[in-house]
């Protein structure tokens, strides 16, 4: 969302008309610094405006009470620090809000920043209030490293707060909004950082509970910070362009309103102009110019009645030519924030295009301040959070989102996901059965099987778009019939489709879903190597044992220690001594001597297995493990070989001959005594190492290299160390097809008169 980094000499000169919006409630222009700030009496007279039965008492407590907790605290532009509180509610008188929300307007600093306490509040003001206050109140002393974490803490803390209380977001964007418009007097380094975190997050999240007017004025101002220069233009132009077309403006609203009279229809006609930060986005993501816009200023047209919009509707296609694909029904097709609105686009008067949006009066109120203009005072029992939990869509997204997000495993996790709910635009698909799914802007079928059901997403194996066959990649467009196609075969879904999702739902269960996987894996392998450290040990295991022990190893449950012995971070026979204090550990005396369980692996080859970890299936333990070869030598099939788990690795092969076994003597636990089950039908090839001593003369070096070839070796890597004047040390990297092919080699190798030795490395 970075349109502020942009250059603005992509702007072009200005041509078309625009409309002046009605001024909002929500907009009103900020006070000048060191203005005279609101009464007592002015703020109970807001509030007593719209609410007759307002408690006079409690606002005035509240106003005295802040007033004196903030004291001789001032701001940075040097009004008193009360002022800011202040502001914060009258915005929210502004709204219409109830009395609980404008007096923790009042109070939301009051914990954070003076010596009042969370019990004082509730004690003065009830619990109902010290919730609001608490919940907007930033978390202190965050043992945190980066300002991201502490950000995405803080942001936590209010979600899970917004959630239960869907007043303390509207109190939060209240104060966001006022210290926006006076983000002047901040510090330079700080005022770009707020604008960014506004943008970011603030805008979205108003827009998102539907409260478009304040989206709009927080996406202004943080435009006008991070790049003034684009601003300016862009507000030059508007302004230009607003003197040109003020007669046309008038013209388009009374042929509009005429011709729904003519019709019997009754409806209110006003035009109203884009914001700048709306049209630079525009100019940004369709690289076009200023000129090239259509729709700067467009017109609403107001009505009483759902059946009088759509015959609106018809009068105006009636009276002018239609633009192709410009017509969208939000009416029957409600966005998840509850805008409702007909949008359709005409060439209207003078052969200018007109945008139209028609609604109602209760559409219309809900499109400009969202879930703030839910009825807050209509009859009926519960709070307004209890209603609006079943009034608006906007809400049970906000908390169906929170219950996700709250899942991420650390916050800076958390924060991307919340960008990522945050920041798109919808698309509508369908179910076989008709079920309505909403999605943003380029999700996929694997976004699509998420939102229908997590074990849909888990499971989920292929796709049918519209009836055909399509990728689980596939973008959805509007209108798109989305078949999911399950497997009981596959529990768990690749892990590299967390990297194709494009909602956080998606993304945090695949997530989820993997690392329950991995843990799975390494449970089975720590619990098979537990079980035959306790099999070699002659003592008895029982997991009723092992849980009186758990304290002992600083772990949960069962599972828990199984997990961390598979991993390593364990040793089994740390599990022996946690529930037998006097058993001590056997020492490995020899490799051939060891008794160890036998699992057979299928070794997968990869184009450089020496190099590369490959996923195989290990017989006996019913899942995927990554193994990977010996660093230095690998090891081929005819080796006696051995497994050793490595912490957080998975399973490393080495040849039973290879000297760096000596390492993991005193850790027999780790030991695998695993065997070759290779398919001879389909050959593959697996990494070994040689060192030649070649005779130092022109050509030694191709004729070694064309005995590899001739025998069907190949070569992966060759370095090579002179160390006499004579000879020249070949270190080579090759990968053959078993243990006699590699001594065929060999054989040929020494047989070369310009090769002085040849021997087998095992690292």
């Amino acid at each position: 969302m970075a349109y502020w980094r942009r250059s603005s000499r992509q702007m072009q000169a200005a041509t078309g008309g625009v409309a002046v919006a009605p001024t909002s409630p929500v907009a009103e222009k900020p006070k000048s610094p060191r203005s005279r700030m609101m009464r007592q009496y002015d703020l109970v007279e807001r509030v007593r405006s719209y609410n007759p039965d307002t408690n006079e008492d409690l606002l005035n407590r509240a106003y005295v009470y802040a007033m004196k907790a903030h004291g001789t605290q001032t701001r940075a532009s040097g009004d008193p620090y009360f002022s800011h509180p202040l502001e914060v509610a009258a915005i929210l008188t502004n709204l219409k809000l109830d009395d609980a929300t404008i007096v923790a307007a009042l109070l939301h600093d009051t914990i954070e920043d003076t010596e009042a306490t969370r019990a004082e509040i509730d004690n003065i003001f009830g619990h109902e209030i010290g919730a609001l206050v608490e919940g907007l109140t930033k978390l202190k002393r965050l043992e945190l490293v980066s300002r991201e974490a502490k950000q995405a803490e803080n942001l936590r803390k209010l979600l899970l707060a917004i959630a239960d209380d869907v007043r303390v977001l509207l109190i939060k964007l209240a104060d966001r909004l006022h210290n926006m418009r006076t983000l002047e007097f901040v510090p330079h380094a700080s005022r770009r950082r707020i604008a960014e975190e506004t943008l970011d997050i603030y805008a979205p999240l108003a827009g998102r509970m539907g409260m478009h007017e304040m989206r709009e004025e927080l996406e202004d101002l943080s435009f006008h910070v991070l790049d003034p220069e684009a601003y300016a233009v862009v507000k030059q132009r508007l302004d230009a362009l607003a003197d040109r077309n003020r007669n046309l403006i008038g013209e388009i609203e009374s042929q509009l309103s005429k011709n729904l009279q003519k019709n019997g229809i009754i409806a209110r006609v006003y035009g109203r102009r884009k914001q700048p930060f709306s049209i630079w986005t525009k100019m940004e993501r369709k690289s076009i110019g200023f000129e090239q816009l259509s729709d700067i200023y467009g017109f609403r047209i107001i009505l009483s009645e759902v059946e009088d919009c759509y015959a609106a509707l018809g009068v105006v296609h009636t009276t002018w030519p239609v633009v192709p694909g410009r017509f969208k029904d939000y009416i029957s097709t409600p966005k998840q924030n509850d805008y409702r609105s007909l949008h359709t686009t005409v060439i209207g008067p003078g052969n200018q295009r007109v945008e139209l949006q028609i609604r109602t009066e209760e559409m219309n109120q809900i499109a400009e301040f969202g879930i703030a203009a839910h009825a807050f005072y209509k009859e009926g029992a519960g709070s307004p959070t209890e209603r609006l939990k079943h009034e608006s869509n906007a809400f049970a997204w906000l908390r169906h989102t929170v219950g996700i997000l709250s899942e991420s495993a650390n916050p800076e996790e958390f924060l991307e996901h919340t960008k990522l709910e945050l920041f798109h635009d919808q698309v509508f698909c369908f179910t076989p059965k008709g079920k309505l799914i909403a999605l943003p802007r380029q999700a996929n079928v694997i976004d699509f099987a998420y939102a229908v059901h997590t074990d849909v997403g888990n499971s989920a194996v292929g796709c049918k778009i519209n009836g055909k066959f399509a990728p689980l990649s596939s973008e959805l467009q509007n209108g798109d019939e989305v078949e999911v196609l399950t497997s009981k075969a596959q529990s768990a879904p690749p892990s590299a489709w967390e990297s194709l999702a494009i909602t956080g739902k998606a993304r945090a269960a695949i997530r989820r879903a993997t690392r329950t996987a991995v843990r799975d894996q390494y449970a089975g392998l720590g619990r098979r190597i537990v079980d035959r450290l306790f099999a070699r040990a002659k003592i008895e295991y029982a997991d009723d044992k092992l849980t009186g022990a758990l304290p002992r190893l600083a772990r949960t449950s069962i599972e828990d220690v199984m997990a961390s012995v598979g991993r390593g971070e364990l040793k089994a026979s740390d599990v022996a001594r946690a529930m037998y204090p006097d058993y001590k550990e056997e020492r490995l005396v020899r490799y051939g001597a060891k008794k160890s369980l036998a699992v057979k692996l299928k070794l997968k080859s990869e184009p450089h297995p020496a190099r590369s970890t490959s996923v195989i299936p290990v017989r006996g333990i019913n899942s995927d493990l990554p193994v990977k070869f010996a660093p230095n030598g690998g090891a081929v099939p005819g080796d006696r070989i051995v497994g050793i788990v490595t912490p957080g690795e998975g399973i490393t092969i080495y040849p039973i001959q290879s000297p760096a076994l000596k390492d993991f003597e005193e850790e027999p636990e780790r030991w695998l005594d695993v065997r070759w089950d290779i398919d001879e039908t389909m050959p593959q090839r697996f990494p070994a190492r040689i060192l030649v001593h070649n005779v130092n003369e022109p050509g030694s070096l191709a004729q070694v290299a064309t005995v590899i070839a001739e025998h069907d070796g190949n070569i992966d890597n060759i370095s090579m160390s002179r160390r006499s004047p004579d000879f020249t040390e070949l270190t080579i990297d090759l990968e053959v097809y078993d243990l006699k092919h590699l001594s065929a080699i060999i054989a040929q190798l020494r047989a070369k008169a310009v090769v002085a030795k040849v021997e087998r490395v095992n690292g």
